[in-house]
């Protein structure tokens, strides 16, 4: 494997990382937020909702870009702007600041997840194996160094800023200088001109495209669950104490981490649809469990069934993107991302609903079946013979010289 390859996976996964600790950052600090800008309950939804959208929109925004120029050159400058943003969050003092730098996130954060995500998908076709989990596994990372960053900013009783401002200042320049390394599609070692690959929305066909993004919808409604309703769930449906309550969700990060740094060697062994279904049941059952909890103890076994579960599907919902629409996995991807904000509006207050007029208990079940609808998507992971050979993966040789979408 070349150097620049080795190089391009390294910056990438760093990438990855400072995402998620600006991601963490921001929402594990809400109640700041809230606290300082004033506001209100009855607002905060439309904010919180707000940026997701605006994350659809620079998705695919994106689509539309890498068409024009390479998706490293929209990483490149969209994480910066990321970073900025979230300290914008921070410095600002009126609701109109708030809203403004918010929806600079958001924009940001679309065009961020995509192109990381599509450098991720042509680097793994370029490696001719399975990589694509450790790259979220290093956001998983970042996630967990975010939230204990700020969990150790508000035990301080740090101004947002003052939180916000040693970790951009770090996170800026190496992101800046680690972006010299990326590689699109298998660019040629020493520099030479790759044309670009077809990036037109004519090579990826709807049909075919649309089990993944059901696959996508339903996996981040699985998180999102997680994410709002496992603190409350111990504590008012499980009888929890307060401190109690928040340690699913920091379980839950934990096994996504560890599941997502040894998932691709599950993937090399015994293929993406064995792990697809597998992590899928796991995850069903998990929530079976939860469901079920006599108490709080069962219930947090049944979180982390559900992080074990679910860590797997989101990576390989991009990969197996990247392999049914070779000749246009930029496009490809950029569409799917949207699906996972479209998971996120709908999650938590789909469960909230019906959380309401049923019992949460109930509600519980709703993100156990659709996790198993995926079962029935699974073919779609399946590798590609003309392209990864007839095993699981195909021989370890590096597509350099291609076009930038690896192909």
């Amino acid at each position: 494997m070349t150097d620049v390859l080795r190089r391009g996976r390294a910056s990438l996964a760093f990438g990855f990382l400072a995402q998620g600790v600006a991601f963490a950052l921001l929402v594990t600090r809400i109640p700041a937020i809230q606290d300082r800008y004033g506001v209100s309950d009855a607002l905060l939804p439309a904010f919180l909702a707000a940026v997701p959208v605006l994350a659809g929109i620079g998705s695919v925004a994106t689509e539309w870009l890498v068409r024009r120029v390479a998706p490293s050159a929209v990483l490149r400058w969209s994480q910066p702007v990321v970073l900025l943003a979230l300290l914008g969050v921070g410095a600002g003092e009126r609701m109109g600041e708030l809203a403004v730098a918010l929806g600079v996130f958001g924009l940001a954060v679309g065009a961020l997840d995509a192109s990381m995500n599509m450098l991720g998908v042509s680097l793994q076709r370029s490696y001719g194996r399975s990589i694509m989990l450790g790259f979220h596994a290093a956001y998983s990372l970042g996630g967990i160094l975010g939230a204990s960053l700020a969990w150790v900013g508000a035990r301080a009783d740090l101004a947002l800023f003052v939180s916000y401002l040693p970790v951009v200042g770090v996170l800026l320049p190496l992101c800046l200088v680690g972006s010299r390394w990326y590689v699109d599609g298998g660019a040629e070692p020493e520099g030479g001109g790759a044309e670009k690959g077809d990036a037109g929305g004519g090579g990826v066909a709807l049909k075919a495209l649309l089990p993944l993004c059901l696959v996508m919808t339903f996996a981040y409604i699985g998180d999102s669950t997680v994410s709002n309703w496992s603190a409350k769930y111990l504590q008012d449906v499980l009888g929890s104490s307060e401190q109690l309550a928040t340690v699913p969700y920091n379980v839950y990060m934990v096994t996504t981490l560890v599941g997502r740094a040894i998932g691709d060697l599950g993937v090399r062994r015994l293929g993406a649809v064995a792990v697809v279904r597998g992590g899928a049941l796991v995850a069903a059952v998990g929530f079976a469990v939860v469901a079920g909890a006599p108490g709080a103890w069962a219930g947090m076994l049944g979180f982390t069934l559900v992080g074990v579960g679910l860590c797997v599907l989101v990576p390989q919902t991009f990969a197996a993107a990247g392999r049914l629409f070779p000749g246009a996995s930029d496009v490809a991807v950029a569409r799917l991302n949207v699906f996972n904000y479209v998971g996120f509006l709908i999650g938590s207050p789909l469960v909230g609903v019906l959380g309401d007029a049923f019992g949460y208990r109930g509600a519980m079940l709703v993100p156990m079946v659709l996790v198993l609808v995926t079962l029935v998507y699974a073919r779609s992971f399946a590798a590609q013979p003309d392209r990864y050979g007839g095993g699981h993966e195909r021989p370890r040789t590096a597509d350099v010289g291609r076009g930038s979408n690896g192909v």
